[in-house]
């Protein structure tokens, strides 16, 4: 039997159910769902896609295990955010797939800055984002928008 291989595919919108529940289970489970992500996860179109971003999807099969968001800030400034895999399907590589997506999606924009804000509890996932090419930075970025960040990192590979 031949096993299915995990799929990168773009937000279509009958995915937007999967890009809240993805999140979700992981804010709940390590933190809470502030409003900042409640507005950006019950409304991807307006929050995500109309000001420029983009939203990803691991599929393996029918199942979609994984999500995650290109926001647009500002002119060539990207965040790397709403980054999910369901617990089920981790350790599969979805993950850094859908980094690696977002990544790619970044540059074919001609994006001049990204970054990303996260919390030190996520150990497996700072990791990830350091094997990318992500550089921890000395302090919290100024203005963020989420009370659980305290870790700041920007894109800078070698």
């Amino acid at each position: 039997m031949i096993q299915p291989q995990i799929e990168i595919v773009p937000f279509e919108p009958h995915l937007r159910e999967h890009f809240y529940a993805l999140n979700a289970a992981w804010l709940k489970k390590h933190f809470v769902i502030e409003p900042i992500d409640e507005q950006v996860l019950r409304n991807p179109e307006q929050m995500v896609l109309e000001p420029g971003g983009a939203i990803f999807f691991a599929r393996l099969g029918d199942v979609v295990i994984g999500t995650c968001a290109l926001l647009h800030e500002a002119p060539g400034v990207y965040e790397l955010s709403k980054m999910g895999v369901d617990e089920a399907f981790r350790g599969l590589g979805a993950g850094r797939l859908l980094l690696d997506a977002a990544i790619a999606e970044f540059h074919r924009r001609g994006g001049d800055a990204l970054f990303l804000e996260s919390s030190s509890i996520l150990k497996p996932a700072l990791h990830m984002y350091e094997q990318a090419g992500f550089v921890l930075q000395p302090t919290i970025r100024a203005g963020s928008h989420y009370a659980r960040a305290d870790v700041y990192m920007i894109y800078a590979p070698k």
